[in-house]
C-alpha cells in the first residue's frame, strides 16, 4: 500500500519517478596530530580555498538570477579572512589542514545559526564550502549529484546552492529534500529554475535508490509506491499541466476580465532579461540588499544610480517597485548596524535600521530619484518593517524630499495590516510581504525548522490581516499588491485576489502557474473562494477547503460540457 510523506510544495507540478539520492557527506577528519609543519598545511589549505573560491565563482559567471548571487557569496565566504585566521590558529596548533577547516568552519556554522534570520539561513551554505574544501585538501570527490542514463527523482538531506543551479533537468525530475523551508536557498533557487519540488519532507532520508514515488509539489505530497491509478492520475495531471502552460505569455487575467498584474520578484538588474521572457509585466519587488551586503562601506549614489538605471532602462514603460535597503540586526552590515542583539527579527532591521543611519537612506534615495529623472520606467518606491503611521508619514514626507514621485510601504507587521486605512492615508500604495507577515503573526522564526508548521501564509488570522489591507486599499481607491511567496502558489494566489490584492509579484518561474490558474476564475469566484479560506480554523483545513471547492466546480463543469457534448 502507498504511503504519504507530508512537506512544503515549490510551485505546481506533479512528477513520477525512481528515487537517486545524493551522495552522503564527507566523514567527519579525524581529530589527530598532523605529520606535517604548521606552514606546509596552511599551505594546503590556502591552494584548497583558493581552488574552492574560483570553482564557486566560475559556476556564478555560467548562470544567473539568484543562483550567480548566492555562489558569488559562497565563494567570498570561503575566502573570508576571519575564518582563514581562524584556521591557521588550529594549525599552529598541529591539526592536520582537513581538520582545521572542519573546526573552523563550523564554529562559524554554529555562529551563523545562532543569528537566525537572514545569516542563520547562510549556515548550511557554508556547511557546503567546508565540504568542497575538505574534499580539495583529501583528494576525493565532493559530494553532490549522482550520475544516471534515465531521469530520476533526486532526493537529499539538503542540496547546495552550486548543485542546484547545475542540475540537468532533463534528468531531474523532482527534488525532495527532508531539510529547509519554503524560502530556503533550496526552495527559491527551485522556484527560479522551474523544478519540481517538496522541501522539508519529515522521512525523505529513509527513501531508498530505485523507489517509485508521486512528487506532488501542487500539494507538498510525495506518494510512496503508488498504485496503478494514482501514478495515471499523476500523468494525467502532468499532461494537463504541461497542454496549460503552452498558452503563451499575455497580462494576468481573470475569467471575467478583471485585470491582476503579474509581476517579477528580483535581487539584481540581471534578472531582468529572464523575468520579461517569462512574462512579468513588471517588477514588484526589487531588493536592494544586493547592492549592500558583504561591503565594508556603503555603495556610493553613482555606484548605486548605475544598478537603478540598468534595471529601469530593462522595463521601460512598466511599472518597477523598488524597496529600499531592508538590512539590519538580522542581516548585519559594518556601516549600518553589526551590533548584536538577542532577538534580530523584533530589532533594528528595515526602515528602524535606515533612521538610524539616515544618510544611507537619504543616498539611496537621490539614486533612485536621479535614475528615475533619466529613464521611461514608472518607479514607485517602498518602505520595508514599517509597523506605524508615524513611520509612513516619515518615509512618504523624506522620498519626496529627494524627488521620489510615488512612495508606498510594506505592510509585514501585524500593527501594519491594522491600521492599514490610517497607513494609506499617506501611502500611494501598500505591498504584503507575505513571509514576514506570517512570521509576527503566528510568533514563528520563519528560518526556524522546529515551527516550520507554522509558517504558513494559508492560516485565516494571515488572511484576515491581507484581506483588512485590501479592503483599506479599496476604500482609499489605492493600490495592494502582494509580493512574498504566497503570492508564488497559483491556489493561494487566487484567494489573495479575493481579499483585495490588485497586482502579484513572485519569482519569475511561478508567472506561468499563476497565470493559468487565475485565468479559471471570476472575482466574484475568487471573493467567495477567500471567504471559504477566511472561514476556516486553520491553515490545512483554509487549503483543503479552497482545494475541495475548485475541484467540485472542475468536476461540474467537465460534467456540464460532456453532456453538452452528447447532446
Amino acid at each position: 500500500m502507498a504511503t504519504t510523506l507530508a512537506g512544503a510544495g515549490i510551485g505546481q507540478g506533479v512528477a513520477y519517478g525512481r528515487v537517486l539520492r545524493m551522495s552522503d557527506p564527507l566523514p567527519e577528519p579525524p581529530d589527530e596530530p598532523s605529520t606535517l609543519s604548521p606552514d606546509d598545511e596552511r599551505a594546503r589549505v590556502v591552494v584548497a580555498v583558493t581552488a574552492v573560491a574560483a570553482d564557486l565563482r566560475s559556476r556564478a559567471e555560467r548562470v544567473g538570477g539568484t543562483a550567480a548571487e548566492v555562489l558569488e557569496a559562497q565563494s567570498m565566504m570561503a575566502e573570508d579572512s576571519t575564518l582563514a585566521d581562524d584556521i591557521g590558529e588550529r594549525l599552529a596548533s598541529g591539526k592536520t589542514a582537513e581538520r582545521a577547516v572542519f573546526e573552523g568552519f563550523a564554529v562559524f556554522r554554529d555562529l551563523l545559526a545562532e543569528l537566525g534570520g537572514y545569516m542563520g539561513e547562510r549556515a548550511s551554505d557554508l556547511d557546503d564550502v567546508a565540504q568542497r574544501v575538505i574534499a580539495s585538501l583529501s583528494g576525493r570527490q565532493a559530494p553532490g549529484i549522482p550520475d544516471s542514463e534515465a531521469p530520476f527523482v533526486l532526493v537529499a538531506h539538503d542540496l547546495a546552492p552550486a548543485d542546484t543551479a547545475f542540475l540537468d533537468l532533463g534528468k531531474v525530475l523532482a527534488l525532495v529534500t527532508s531539510e529547509g523551508g519554503p524560502t530556503s536557498h533550496t526552495a527559491i533557487l527551485a522556484r527560479e529554475k522551474s523544478i519540481v519540488a517538496v522541501v522539508g519532507v519529515a522521512g525523505a532520508d529513509a527513501l531508498a535508490d530505485g523507489t517509485e514515488v508521486i512528487v506532488d509539489a501542487a500539494n507538498g505530497r510525495v506518494t510512496v509506491g503508488p498504485d496503478v491509478a494514482e501514478k495515471a492520475e499523476a500523468e494525467r495531471r502532468i499532461a494537463e499541466r504541461a497542454a496549460a502552460l503552452q498558452g503563451g505569455t499575455g497580462p494576468g487575467t481573470l475569467a471575467d476580465g478583471t485585470r491582476v498584474p503579474l509581476l517579477a520578484n528580483l535581487g539584481s538588474a540581471e534578472g531582468a532579461t529572464a523575468a520579461l521572457a517569462a512574462g512579468a509585466e513588471g517588477v514588484g519587488l526589487f531588493r536592494t540588499e544586493f547592492l549592500f551586503l558583504d561591503q565594508r562601506m556603503a555603495p556610493t549614489v553613482e555606484q548605486q544610480k548605475a544598478h537603478y538605471v540598468a534595471l529601469l532602462t530593462a522595463f521601460a514603460g512598466r511599472k518597477v517597485v523598488v524597496r529600499v535597503l531592508d538590512a539590519g540586526a538580522d542581516k548585519p552590515l559594518e556601516f549600518l548596524n553589526d551590533a548584536h542583539e538577542e532577538n534580530p527579527a523584533l530589532g533594528l532591521r528595515g526602515l528602524r535600521a535606515l533612521r538610524a543611519s539616515e544618510d544611507i537612506l537619504r543616498e539611496q534615495l537621490t539614486a533612485l530619484a536621479e535614475a528615475d529623472s533619466e529613464t521611461d520606467a514608472d518607479l514607485w518606491v517602498m518602505a520595508p518593517m514599517v509597523s506605524t503611521v508615524e513611520e509612513t508619514e516619515y518615509f512618504v514626507r523624506t522620498a519626496a524630499e529627494f524627488g521620489v514621485k510615488t512612495a508606498g510601504v510594506m505592510v509585514e507587521v501585524p500593527s501594519a495590516a491594522l491600521l492599514a486605512d490610517r497607513i494609506l492615508k499617506h501611502a500611494a500604495f501598500a505591498s504584503i510581504g507575505t513571509n514576514d507577515l506570517t512570521q509576527y503573526t503566528l510568533a514563528a522564526d520563519r528560518l526556524l525548522g522546529s515551527v516550520a508548521g507554522f509558517q504558513d501564509p494559508w492560516h485565516p488570522a494571515v488572511l484576515r490581516l491581507i484581506g483588512d489591507v485590501g479592503s483599506a486599499g479599496a476604500a482609499a481607491g489605492k493600490p495592494v499588491g502582494v509580493c512574498g511567496e504566497a503570492a508564488a502558489d497559483p491556489l493561494l494566489a487566487v484567494v489573495l485576489i479575493g481579499l483585495g490584492a490588485t497586482t502579484l509579484s513572485m519569482s519569475p518561474a511561478a508567472i506561468a502557474d499563476v497565470r493559468v490558474s487565475i485565468a479559471r476564475f471570476t472575482l466574484d469566484q475568487a471573493r467567495s473562494l477567500a471567504e471559504l479560506a477566511l472561514a476556516a480554523d486553520g491553515a490545512a483545513e483554509a487549503r483543503d477547503a479552497v482545494r475541495a471547492a475548485i475541484s467540485e466546480a472542475l468536476n461540474h463543469n467537465h460534467d456540464q460540457s460532456r453532456n453538452e457534448a452528447d447532446q
